[in-house]
C-alpha cells in the first residue's frame, strides 16, 4: 500500500469542526506511527472545487490533444484532484452530514475527480457498456459528525442516511472497493449531552485502532 494520504475536509466551519477534528486525530496518530508518511490535504471550504459546466463537459469528452488551451484551463482543477487522489494509498474524507447528505463541496469533488479516461473507462461495444474503474487497491476513511443520532444498519434514521451510500457508490469509480471502506461518525451533536460525549470518546477511539491496523497492515508488521 502506497504511504500516502490525501486528507479532504469538507466541512464548512474552519473552527468548531467535529469532521476536522477527527481527521486531525486520525493524521497524528498515522505519523505517530509512520513519521515518513507523505500527507497531501485537500481543503473543500478554503479552496471550493469548480461545478460541472457546459464548458467542462466538452473539455472532458474532447480528445487531450484536440484541447484548447482554454480547455486545458477549465480542467486544471481536475487534473490536479486526480493527481492526487492517484498518489493516494489511502483517503480519508472529513465529512459533516448536511441536510442527510453530503456537502456540496464534496459532491462537487467527486464529480471534478471520477471521470472518463482518468478514473473510469467504459466499452460502448458491449450491450451494457459498465463503467470500469481504472484505480484499483485504495482504501477509504470516513470520518463524519452528525447533528441526529440512529444513521447506522437499523438505526431509526437509517433510510434517510444519504451520505454514507452516496459515497460508497462514488468510491467505486475512484479505487476503492466496498471491502475497503471504514466509517467512524460522531452523533448527537444536537443534543450536546453525554450521549453526544460518549459519541465523540467512542470515535476518537476508534480512529486510533484504525490507524494501528491500518499501519501494522502497511508494514506488514502482523
Amino acid at each position: 500500500m502506497k504511504q500516502t494520504l490525501l486528507v479532504i475536509n469538507a466541512s464548512a466551519r474552519s473552527t468548531r469542526s467535529l469532521s476536522r477534528r477527527l481527521t486531525q486525530r486520525f493524521t497524528d496518530a498515522w505519523l505517530s506511527r509512520l513519521p515518513n508518511s507523505k500527507i497531501i490535504h485537500r481543503d473543500l471550504a478554503a479552496s471550493p472545487p469548480p461545478h460541472v459546466t457546459e464548458d467542462w463537459i466538452a473539455a472532458v469528452f474532447t480528445a487531450p490533444e484536440e484541447r484548447t488551451d482554454e480547455m486545458k484551463r477549465i480542467l486544471a482543477w481536475s487534473d490536479e484532484a486526480i493527481a492526487q487522489l492517484d498518489a493516494a494509498g489511502i483517503i480519508v474524507i472529513g465529512v459533516p452530514m448536511y441536510n442527510y447528505g453530503m456537502p456540496s463541496s464534496l459532491k462537487a469533488w467527486f464529480d471534478q475527480v471520477i471521470r472518463v479516461g482518468k478514473t473510469f473507462t467504459f466499452d460502448l461495444a458491449r450491450g451494457d457498456y459498465p463503467l470500469e474503474p481504472i484505480m484499483s487497491g485504495k482504501k477509504l476513511v470516513v470520518l463524519s459528525s452528525r447533528g441526529e443520532f440512529g444513521f447506522g444498519p437499523g438505526g431509526i434514521r437509517e433510510k434517510v442516511n444519504h451520505l454514507d451510500p452516496h459515497i460508497a457508490t462514488c468510491a467505486h469509480y475512484i479505487g476503492v472497493s466496498s471491502d475497503d471502506i471504514q466509517t467512524i461518525s460522531i452523533e448527537y451533536q444536537e443534543f450536546g449531552d453525554e450521549r453526544h460525549r460518549q459519541s465523540c470518546e467512542d470515535a476518537e477511539s476508534q480512529i486510533d485502532d484504525l490507524v494501528f491496523d491500518l499501519t501494522c497492515s502497511s508494514q506488514h508488521l502482523r
